[in-house]
Protein backbone atom coordinates (compact mmCIF):
# COMPACT_ATOMS: atom_id res chain seq x y z
CA UNK A 1 0.00 0.00 0.00
CA UNK A 2 1.34 3.44 -1.27
CA UNK A 3 1.83 6.06 1.65
CA UNK A 4 1.80 9.02 -1.03
CA UNK A 5 -1.59 7.25 -3.09
CA UNK A 6 -4.88 8.77 -2.62
CA UNK A 7 -8.37 8.22 -2.98
CA UNK A 8 -10.38 11.15 -3.50
CA UNK A 9 -14.37 10.95 -2.91
CA UNK A 10 -15.99 13.28 -5.42
CA UNK A 11 -18.91 14.19 -6.20
CA UNK A 12 -18.83 16.95 -8.61
CA UNK A 13 -19.95 19.48 -5.35
CA UNK A 14 -17.76 22.38 -4.34
CA UNK A 15 -17.28 20.44 -1.08
CA UNK A 16 -15.81 17.51 -2.58
CA UNK A 17 -13.88 19.63 -4.96
CA UNK A 18 -12.05 21.61 -2.86
CA UNK A 19 -10.81 18.18 -1.22
CA UNK A 20 -9.55 16.94 -4.53
CA UNK A 21 -7.62 20.32 -4.68
CA UNK A 22 -6.37 19.55 -1.09
CA UNK A 23 -5.36 16.06 -1.93
CA UNK A 24 -3.74 16.72 -5.41
CA UNK A 25 -1.26 19.31 -2.95
CA UNK A 26 -0.36 16.77 -0.72
CA UNK A 27 -0.04 13.25 -2.20
CA UNK A 28 1.76 12.11 -5.49
CA UNK A 29 -0.79 10.06 -6.67
CA UNK A 30 -4.70 11.08 -6.41
CA UNK A 31 -7.49 8.98 -7.89
CA UNK A 32 -11.17 10.46 -7.49
CA UNK A 33 -14.43 8.33 -6.59
CA UNK A 34 -18.27 9.17 -7.97
CA UNK A 35 -21.38 7.24 -6.57
CA UNK A 36 -24.27 7.03 -8.66
CA UNK A 37 -27.06 6.20 -6.40
CA UNK A 38 -30.19 7.35 -8.01
CA UNK A 39 -29.34 11.16 -6.74
CA UNK A 40 -32.15 13.60 -7.54
CA UNK A 41 -28.80 16.39 -8.58
CA UNK A 42 -27.31 13.25 -10.58
CA UNK A 43 -26.30 16.39 -12.93
CA UNK A 44 -23.22 16.53 -10.39
CA UNK A 45 -21.55 13.33 -12.01
CA UNK A 46 -21.79 15.44 -15.62
CA UNK A 47 -19.92 17.92 -13.85
CA UNK A 48 -17.11 15.84 -12.34
CA UNK A 49 -14.87 15.66 -16.01
CA UNK A 50 -15.01 19.28 -16.44
CA UNK A 51 -13.48 20.35 -12.90
CA UNK A 52 -10.50 16.90 -13.11
CA UNK A 53 -9.83 18.93 -16.48
CA UNK A 54 -9.85 22.24 -14.97
CA UNK A 55 -7.71 21.43 -11.95
CA UNK A 56 -4.88 20.61 -14.47
CA UNK A 57 -5.02 23.90 -16.11
CA UNK A 58 -4.92 25.73 -12.47
CA UNK A 59 -2.20 23.53 -11.55
CA UNK A 60 0.40 21.98 -14.18
CA UNK A 61 1.93 19.86 -10.91
CA UNK A 62 -1.59 18.67 -10.30
CA UNK A 63 -2.37 17.44 -13.90
CA UNK A 64 0.58 14.98 -13.24
CA UNK A 65 -0.42 13.97 -9.88
CA UNK A 66 -4.15 12.94 -11.35
CA UNK A 67 -4.54 9.17 -11.80
CA UNK A 68 -7.79 7.58 -13.01
CA UNK A 69 -11.41 8.17 -12.10
CA UNK A 70 -13.79 5.48 -11.11
CA UNK A 71 -17.84 5.86 -10.95
CA UNK A 72 -19.62 2.85 -8.64
CA UNK A 73 -23.36 2.16 -9.10
CA UNK A 74 -25.33 2.09 -6.15
CA UNK A 75 -29.05 1.79 -7.32
CA UNK A 76 -29.82 -0.04 -3.98
CA UNK A 77 -29.08 2.33 -1.78
CA UNK A 78 -31.43 4.77 -3.44
CA UNK A 79 -33.94 1.93 -3.58
CA UNK A 80 -34.07 1.13 0.01
CA UNK A 81 -33.92 5.34 1.09
CA UNK A 82 -37.53 7.38 0.67
CA UNK A 83 -35.80 10.38 0.58
CA UNK A 84 -35.66 13.98 -1.03
CA UNK A 85 -32.46 13.02 -2.55
CA UNK A 86 -34.04 9.85 -4.40
CA UNK A 87 -37.85 10.59 -4.54
CA UNK A 88 -39.75 13.99 -6.43
CA UNK A 89 -41.33 15.36 -2.92
CA UNK A 90 -40.71 18.54 -1.39
CA UNK A 91 -37.96 19.10 0.96
CA UNK A 92 -38.55 19.40 4.50
CA UNK A 93 -37.62 19.30 8.35
CA UNK A 94 -38.91 15.56 9.33
CA UNK A 95 -40.49 14.62 12.90
CA UNK A 96 -36.48 13.47 13.97
CA UNK A 97 -35.35 17.23 13.45
CA UNK A 98 -33.04 16.28 10.14
CA UNK A 99 -33.68 17.69 6.48
CA UNK A 100 -35.87 14.89 4.31
CA UNK A 101 -32.61 15.29 2.33
CA UNK A 102 -31.07 12.52 4.95
CA UNK A 103 -29.95 9.29 2.35
CA UNK A 104 -29.35 6.64 5.62
CA UNK A 105 -25.98 5.13 5.75
CA UNK A 106 -25.11 7.23 2.72
CA UNK A 107 -21.50 8.33 3.76
CA UNK A 108 -20.91 4.96 5.59
CA UNK A 109 -21.75 2.98 2.02
CA UNK A 110 -19.87 5.71 0.64
CA UNK A 111 -16.58 5.19 2.48
CA UNK A 112 -17.22 1.48 2.82
CA UNK A 113 -16.48 1.01 -0.80
CA UNK A 114 -13.90 3.33 -1.20
CA UNK A 115 -11.82 1.68 1.21
CA UNK A 116 -13.07 -1.70 -0.69
CA UNK A 117 -11.41 -0.08 -4.25
CA UNK A 118 -8.09 1.66 -2.17
CA UNK A 119 -7.45 -1.89 -0.78
CA UNK A 120 -7.68 -3.06 -4.75
CA UNK A 121 -5.56 -0.06 -6.01
CA UNK A 122 -3.29 -0.04 -3.19
CA UNK A 123 -4.38 3.17 -2.20
CA UNK A 124 -3.56 4.44 2.22
CA UNK A 125 -5.73 7.51 2.13
CA UNK A 126 -9.05 8.27 1.48
CA UNK A 127 -10.01 12.13 1.45
CA UNK A 128 -13.87 12.96 1.75
CA UNK A 129 -16.05 15.87 2.29
CA UNK A 130 -17.67 15.66 5.48
CA UNK A 131 -18.47 18.55 7.58
CA UNK A 132 -19.92 18.92 11.25
CA UNK A 133 -19.38 22.94 11.35
CA UNK A 134 -21.36 24.09 8.50
CA UNK A 135 -24.07 21.58 7.61
CA UNK A 136 -27.72 20.20 7.27
CA UNK A 137 -27.12 18.40 10.40
CA UNK A 138 -26.37 15.07 8.69
CA UNK A 139 -25.00 11.94 11.84
CA UNK A 140 -22.88 10.22 9.16
CA UNK A 141 -20.99 13.90 8.83
CA UNK A 142 -19.65 14.23 12.29
CA UNK A 143 -16.29 13.92 13.48
CA UNK A 144 -16.72 10.42 15.96
CA UNK A 145 -18.77 8.89 12.94
CA UNK A 146 -15.48 8.91 10.80
CA UNK A 147 -13.28 8.13 13.36
CA UNK A 148 -15.47 5.35 14.17
CA UNK A 149 -15.71 3.90 10.76
CA UNK A 150 -11.28 4.32 10.11
CA UNK A 151 -11.16 1.66 13.49
CA UNK A 152 -13.78 -1.32 11.74
CA UNK A 153 -12.76 -0.43 8.10
CA UNK A 154 -8.92 -1.04 9.64
CA UNK A 155 -10.22 -3.92 11.45
CA UNK A 156 -11.84 -5.35 9.25
CA UNK A 157 -9.67 -5.24 6.03
CA UNK A 158 -6.25 -6.01 7.84
CA UNK A 159 -5.06 -2.43 6.54
CA UNK A 160 -4.10 1.11 7.73
CA UNK A 161 -6.61 3.28 5.96
CA UNK A 162 -6.40 7.08 7.20
CA UNK A 163 -9.67 8.97 6.14
CA UNK A 164 -8.99 12.38 5.41
CA UNK A 165 -12.13 15.28 6.18
CA UNK A 166 -9.83 18.40 5.93
CA UNK A 167 -13.27 20.51 6.09
CA UNK A 168 -14.76 18.75 9.20
CA UNK A 169 -14.18 21.81 11.38
CA UNK A 170 -14.48 24.58 9.24
CA UNK A 171 -17.49 26.79 7.39
CA UNK A 172 -18.37 27.11 3.74
CA UNK A 173 -17.07 30.36 3.81
CA UNK A 174 -13.42 29.24 5.12
CA UNK A 175 -14.01 26.19 2.59
CA UNK A 176 -13.57 28.78 -0.33
CA UNK A 177 -11.02 30.60 1.69
CA UNK A 178 -8.93 26.96 1.35
CA UNK A 179 -9.37 26.86 -2.54
CA UNK A 180 -8.33 30.44 -2.82
CA UNK A 181 -5.24 29.54 -0.76
CA UNK A 182 -4.79 25.72 -2.71
CA UNK A 183 -5.68 27.17 -5.99
CA UNK A 184 -5.95 31.12 -6.43
CA UNK A 185 -8.42 32.93 -7.65
CA UNK A 186 -8.04 30.32 -11.06
CA UNK A 187 -9.86 27.61 -8.26
CA UNK A 188 -12.73 29.15 -6.88
CA UNK A 189 -13.60 30.71 -10.17
CA UNK A 190 -13.48 26.78 -11.41
CA UNK A 191 -15.34 25.64 -8.28
CA UNK A 192 -17.82 28.57 -8.17
CA UNK A 193 -18.56 28.10 -12.15
CA UNK A 194 -18.20 24.23 -12.65
CA UNK A 195 -19.46 21.95 -9.51
CA UNK A 196 -22.42 21.75 -8.52
CA UNK A 197 -24.21 21.50 -5.18
CA UNK A 198 -27.86 22.81 -5.68
CA UNK A 199 -30.19 18.94 -4.42
CA UNK A 200 -32.66 19.79 -6.88
CA UNK A 201 -30.46 20.14 -10.03
CA UNK A 202 -30.35 22.81 -11.38
CA UNK A 203 -27.99 24.68 -13.29
CA UNK A 204 -30.13 27.23 -15.59
CA UNK A 205 -29.03 30.70 -13.51
CA UNK A 206 -25.56 31.14 -12.89
CA UNK A 207 -25.28 33.08 -9.39
CA UNK A 208 -22.44 34.72 -7.85
CA UNK A 209 -22.27 31.57 -5.37
CA UNK A 210 -22.54 28.96 -8.71
CA UNK A 211 -25.23 27.40 -9.98
CA UNK A 212 -28.54 26.10 -8.18
CA UNK A 213 -32.06 27.15 -7.33
CA UNK A 214 -30.74 28.79 -4.93
CA UNK A 215 -33.63 27.91 -2.45
CA UNK A 216 -32.55 24.22 -1.08
CA UNK A 217 -30.88 23.44 2.33
CA UNK A 218 -27.27 23.04 0.08
CA UNK A 219 -28.22 26.17 -2.04
CA UNK A 220 -28.72 28.33 1.17
CA UNK A 221 -24.85 26.59 2.71
CA UNK A 222 -22.97 27.82 -0.55
CA UNK A 223 -24.52 31.33 -1.11
CA UNK A 224 -24.38 32.42 2.46
CA UNK A 225 -20.70 30.63 2.78
CA UNK A 226 -19.93 32.79 -0.71
CA UNK A 227 -20.94 35.96 1.22
CA UNK A 228 -19.38 35.59 3.85
CA UNK A 229 -15.89 34.49 1.77
CA UNK A 230 -16.57 38.10 0.09
CA UNK A 231 -17.16 40.20 2.94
Amino acid sequence: MADDGALVLFSGGQDSATCLAWALDRFAHVETLGFDYGQRHQVELACRAGIRDGLGRVNSGWAARLGPDHTLGLAALGEVSDTALTREVAIEMTDQDLPNTFVPGRNLVFLTFAAALAYRRGLKHIVAGMCETDYSGYPDCRDDTIKALQVALNLGMEKRFVLHTPLMFIDKADTWRMAERLGGEALVELIRTDSHSCYLGVRTELHAWGHGCGTCPACHLRAAGWRRYRE
